[in-house]
């Protein structure tokens, strides 16, 4: 039986992506930052009678003492380690001048260098697997920046280029890197990052008003977020997988359309989407 370990397996992509890999026969070691949610995975496994696949673990990707923990847990009860799935991550909205360096530093060291913690330690249990599989969840954010998400938008473009690398890297040890560039889904991260933001603030500036409106269409409209995690299951069945896989709506023509466009076309673009009823926003 092949071993996957999912980070942030306790909402979104995480758990119905644990949930996935279980269906199709592996043993999952799903993280979690605090164990919340592990009654609700356990039941939902219990419920399609996979439970005794599923082991579920305490761990923060900022914290080195309990990666290790999990990498030895790993080591001693399975020795190798196939797929690993670099989940974790969180959304931090807001404009520059909302931004305080704490809160721009956090967003970097969860989704960048969290991946880089989680996967360093594992490698070692990656290169026992005769063929092993790093998959990183990045974004369309990773693609184009947008107003009131830079920080969002810094740590999945430095993921993209840090997938690149190590994809190129690790090749020649048949480890396959590949980064799932997922749009809008219906998943906690977009609720979770609204909330942070002062409604009261941002309806005093048309530009916040606009980006804030915007925001709040798409997550209303986001699609099923089970069809990330089939994805993400699949890419484990190829022989030989991309790097690169957009997924949902509008990713796939974001991504062509970086390619093609100068930055001055998407800019207008992106702008005459965010036009505010009431007049240009700029």
């Amino acid at each position: 039986m092949k071993t996957v370990l999912v980070t942030g397996s306790g909402s979104g992509f995480g758990f119905i992506t644990t949930l996935e890999f279980l269906k199709k026969g592996y043993r999952v070691i799903a993280t979690m930052r605090t164990l919340q949610s592990r009654d609700e995975l356990i039941e939902r496994a219990e419920d399609d009678q996979l439970a005794s696949q599923l082991d579920i673990m305490e761990m923060d990707v900022t914290d080195e003492y309990q990666i290790q923990y999990v990498k030895e847990y790993i080591q001693t009860n399975y020795k190798k380690l196939d797929v690993l799935v670099n989940n974790a991550g969180f959304c931090q909205a807001g404009f520059i001048t909302d931004l305080t360096t704490d809160v721009f530093q956090k967003q970097l060291d969860v989704n960048l260098h969290g991946v880089f913690r989680v996967t360093k330690v594992m490698l070692p249990l990656l290169e026992q697997a005769n063929k092993a599989h790093i998959i990183n969840i990045g974004s369309v954010s990773g693609y184009a920046g947008f107003p009131g998400m830079s920080a969002y938008c810094a740590s999945k473009f430095a993921l993209a280029g840090f997938s690149e690398s190590l994809r190129i890297e690790l090749l020649p040890k048949q480890i396959f890197v590949s980064l799932v560039e997922a749009a809008s889904y219906q998943t906690e991260i977009w609720d979770k990052s609204l909330s942070s933001i002062d409604q009261m603030e941002m309806e005093k500036d048309p530009m916040k008003s606009a980006v804030l409106s915007y925001a709040q269409q798409t997550s209303k409209s986001s699609a099923n977020p089970s069809e990330v995690a089939s994805l993400i299951a699949s890419i484990c069945s190829k022989k030989k997988p991309k790097l690169h896989y957009p997924i949902g709506k509008g990713a796939r023509m974001l991504a062509f359309a970086k390619r093609l466009l100068t930055w001055t076309w998407l800019e207008k673009i992106i702008l005459k989407k965010l036009k505010h009823k009431k007049g240009k926003l700029c």
